[in-house]
Formats: C-alpha cells, structure tokens, sequence
C-alpha cells in the first residue's frame, strides 16, 4: 500500500508540476513558442506519467482515462503525439514550420519526462520503484506479436483515434474530452496484450525503443508507421482527399448546394398573353370615342 501512494503521489506531483509549468510559460512566452513548443514539452512530461509509475492494469486504465479527462480540461488543448501534430499539417490546419516546431517539443518533453522518471526510481522510495530501476536496465519488449500483426494493431488504434478526432474536432469539450478518453481506455484495454496500444510514435520512442527483443527497424514499423497509415487513413475517410495535397476529392462526389433557377416554360402555340394596361382593346357592343377632331 504504500509503493501505492508514492506512487500515485508521483503520478499526481509531475501532473501538478506541469500544469504550474504551463501556466507560467503561457503568462511570460509569447503567444506562438507557447503554442508552439512549451504547451507540448509540458503535456509529454505528463503523458509518461501512468507508464512510468509501474501500476497494475486496472489502476493503469483508470489513470489513463482520469489522465485523458485532465488533458483535456487543463492542458490547453496540446497535442502531445506526433501523429496528430502531422493529422493537422495534412488536413492544411498547420503550417510546416510550426508542425517541425510540435515534433521537436514533443522529442523534448518526452526525453524530460525519461530523465525525470529514472532520477525518480533511482531514489527508491518503495520497493516498486527500487524494482523499476533494476527492470529498466534490461527491459523486456512491449511488442508481444509479430511485427505485421502489431502494425496492424497500432495502424487500427490509430484509426479508431483520429476518425474520432475529426469528428468532433468541432464539439464543444464537454462531449468530446470524455469521448477521446474512453476511446483511448477502451483501445488500450483491447490491444494492449499485443502492442501496449501507444498509437504515438513519440511514446512508443521513448519506452519500448531501447529494450530488447526486436530491432530497430521492427520497432519502428509498427510503432511510427502503424500510427502514420491509421491517421492518413482516417484523413482519407473523413475528408476524400488529403487537403494539403489534393484539392480534388478523390473518394465522394460533390453536390452543389445551390441550384441554378430554372427557366420560364414556353408559351405553346394557342396560348394568348394577357392584355397589358392602356391597350386598345375595346368591350364589345361599345363604341370608343376618340374626341372632338376624330373622323
């Protein structure tokens, strides 16, 4: 009970810790390297959080979600995963040096939060942390399948997540914070015995990269290149097009919504047009008077 506490006092204090982080950083940067570089070092800090605790399954999931719900409310709407960074440079929402500018945060805050959690298993507060310490050294691999069976895995994840993403990219938080987080729970509870459920290259990077097991090139076919394919899938099937490349709508047809007026039926051949006003023509049995000089 008490390797709990610490730590979930040590999942609590880097969440607390970042969120100061960020509030001070959005009071004193300017507006675009808050945006665009502090806003993502700060949520990568906080994303490492349940992996690097070392909790249970069960705890894990609720922490994730709780996680996801707190991201949502508090972070400013950060990103903190590569892919999504790149969903909004394809969708034409982002610009390339500002897309450059959230994967090199990203990188940062992800090597921060590794150099925060080992300095934090090497003070041994219990003994989940003292075993942490000895584990990392020699880590046993995330990737408990193949490598095309876990890009598939990684590729669906992804999907599932963006598709969402675009779909209530433009819903109010109340609906679309709690939505991610269920998703993202219920992904990781399904694909997790397979992949661990990153879906997030930077993530993925940082924690399953340097164990052993699988090589590099292995690693990076299912945890950068799943995510990546899933996203542009996801961008295809929302949009038709990926609009940073394509104008044209490769997938659905497009109607035009408004509708040219159609013109006036023509008059058929025994059809007469009525009268206009002041014409000659005159009420039958009645003679017209013409006046005084008329013939």
């Amino acid at each position: 009970m008490a390797g709990l506490n610490v730590s979930l006092s040590f999942f609590f204090a880097t969440f607390g810790l970042c969120e100061g982080a960020r509030r001070a950083s959005k009071a004193l940067l300017p507006v675009g390297a808050y945006e665009g570089f502090a806003r993502e070092v700060m949520r990568m800090l906080v994303e490492l959080g349940p992996w690097a605790g070392g909790f249970g399954p069960d705890l894990l999931f609720t922490l994730l979600f709780l996680l996801f719900l707190a991201h949502g409310a508090t972070l400013d709407r950060a990103l903190a995963n590569p892919t999504v960074s790149l969903q909004e440079f394809l969708m034409a929402e982002a610009s390339l040096p500002g897309t450059l500018l959230k994967l090199a945060a990203q990188g940062l805050g992800m090597q921060a939060a590794c150099t925060l959690t080992h300095l934090c298993w090497a003070w041994e507060l219990s003994d989940l942390h003292l075993l942490q310490s000895l584990m990392a050294q020699s880590c046993s691999s995330a990737l408990r399948t193949s490598v095309p069976h876990g890009a598939l895995v990684e590729a669906a994840c992804a999907f599932c997540f963006h598709l969402l993403l675009l779909h209530l990219r433009h819903s109010p938080p109340a609906y679309r914070v709690p939505a991610v987080a269920l998703l993202v729970t219920v992904t990781a509870y399904t694909a997790g015995p397979f992949t661990s459920a990153f879906f997030n290259p930077a993530l993925a990077t940082s924690v399953t990269f340097g164990c052993s097991g699988h090589t590099l090139l292995e690693y990076a076919q299912v945890y950068w290149l799943g995510p990546l394919t899933g996203m542009v899938l996801a961008v295809l099937l929302h949009q038709g097009r990926l609009p940073r490349l394509f104008q044209r709508n490769l997938f659905y047809s497009q109607k035009n919504k408004y509708r040219a007026p159609r013109g006036k039926p023509a008059l058929a051949s025994g059809d007469t047009q009525t009268p206009a006003k002041g014409s000659s023509g005159r009420e039958p049995g009645r003679r017209s008077v013409d006046g005084p000089h008329s013939s």
